[in-house]
């Protein structure tokens, strides 16, 4: 099939590589031309473990092309994705849909045949409908059919996620369109991915909601976390009992620090500003926003009690700054929140990160990248392992520590407790 996957951003690179690889032809646009030239020498804007790999082999195979034409695109293609980006508005909580919009009306221009125009943005209930009103403001014969197809992509997981995933949803009640995706999907149905043909608008709530309840789960076993050190328990013995129960699942049952990411902080607002226009009280996702808005708080004041609450000439070591492991996805990490505050407070950051140094922690002035985990270590007073990477699940810290015995503080409980002290050091976990 053709297709045409307009914005090259995370979803948008992701799906379209995947579906060239599928045997489609797929052109991907996007307005910044620097953007489509780095593309097409295989320069990937975004870190995902094997996409540089799939990139070059269907751009060379040229099942995949890149393109800042997007009338042009448009009219080559059968099946348009949109996959731009719907950040929170600034100073509210409501999605910006100008991108999405803006591409709509440039879809109505150029559509020479029947088109399904497909939303693959996470975009707010009824956005489908107002897309249909511009498309068709420019497009009197509607030769077209607007259908919602969310994603389901995890950052570090994404190719594998697109490959096997769990459910596949299309919400459009036109036959024609869903006889032509369920063929589109049909490898990854055969794979066995569910295949879920609802209303658009019970599409694009399903994204929603997904996200609303991953975060509730997430904010849910650390605010457990909390009570389990308070009562000498510890969390991961409480994770396993209640995951072991098919009901709940151990997915997403991991304590540390708060949510972040691209999807969870903007999708949790936005379904609560979705709920409050039609005038419905979502009040445990707003409970869960307004608790893991203060998580990073908690674990500033446990880091203030290990320090005796003394900054000035103490060096703080952070092991990984980004919201996850396998991403260099900086959007929502904690680490943006609790850098600042130690910095200034007077304490020395230093950080190693295995996807570099990140532009956003650059203005601080006593905040350094180190290039590797030996010169991220030397000289700490403590050590915060804040991302999960592979990379720091087997540090030996005595080999590191040169006259100083950092104290260890573990947000993702890599580590047993018994390890570490073996080796001299004061070992701290999350909710044991």
């Amino acid at each position: 099939m053709k297709l045409c996957m307009i914005g090259t951003g995370y979803v948008g690179l992701v799906s379209g590589v995947c579906f060239a690889d599928l045997g489609n032809n797929v052109i991907c646009v996007d307005k910044d031309q620097n953007k489509i030239n780095s593309l097409k020498k295989g320069k990937i804007p975004i870190y995902e473990p094997g996409l540089e790999e799939l990139v070059l082999k269907n751009y060379r195979n040229k099942r995949l092309n890149f393109s800042t034409d997007l009338k042009d695109s448009v009219k080559k293609s059968d099946i348009i994705f949109i996959c731009v980006g719907t950040p929170t508005k600034k100073g509210g909580n409501n999605a910006d849909l100008s991108q999405v919009y803006n591409v709509a009306k440039q879809i109505g221009k150029s559509i020479n045949k029947f088109k399904i125009i497909i939303t693959k943005s996470t975009v707010p209930v009824t956005t489908g409908d107002e897309i249909e009103k511009i498309i068709r403001k420019k497009n009197k014969k509607k030769n077209f059919s607007i259908v919602s197809n969310p994603e389901f992509l995890r950052e570090g997981e994404a190719i594998r996620d697109f490959i096997f995933p769990d459910r596949v949803v299309v919400g459009t009640n036109d036959i024609k369109s869903n006889k032509i995706l369920k063929a589109l999907y049909a490898p990854l149905i055969s794979k066995g991915a569910q295949y879920l043909n609802t209303s658009r608008r019970a599409a694009e709530l399903i994204k929603y909601a997904s996200n609303a309840f991953l975060a509730t789960k997430i904010t849910f076993i650390n605010e457990l976390a909390n009570l389990c050190e308070k009562t000498n328990i510890n969390i991961e013995d409480i994770s396993i009992g209640m995951g072991l129960d098919k009901r709940i699942g151990g997915r997403f049952l991991r304590a540390g620090p708060a949510y972040g990411g691209s999807c969870f902080p903007k999708d949790t607002k936005a379904i609560i500003n979705t709920a409050d226009r039609f005038k419905t009280n979502l009040s445990v996702i707003k409970s869960v926003v307004k608790s893991n808005k203060n998580r990073s708080n908690l674990l500033l004041n446990r880091v203030s009690k290990l320090l005796k609450n003394r900054f000035r000439n103490k060096t703080i070591c952070f092991l990984g700054v980004t919201f996850k492991a396998n991403t260099d996805d900086m959007r929502d990490s904690s680490s943006l929140t609790m850098i600042p505050v130690l910095s200034k407070k007077g304490a020395k950051i230093t950080y190693y990160d295995p996807t570099g140094l990140k532009k956003e922690l650059s203005k601080y002035k006593n905040v350094t990248f180190k290039e590797n985990i030996k010169d991220a270590l030397k000289n700490s007073d403590l050590v915060i392992i804040h991302t999960e990477w592979n990379d720091f699940k087997s540090i030996n810290f005595k080999s590191y520590a040169k006259g100083k015995k950092p104290i260890i503080f573990d947000m993702r409980n890599i580590y047993t407790p018994t390890k570490i002290n073996q080796q001299g050091f004061k070992y701290f976990g999350v909710g044991r």
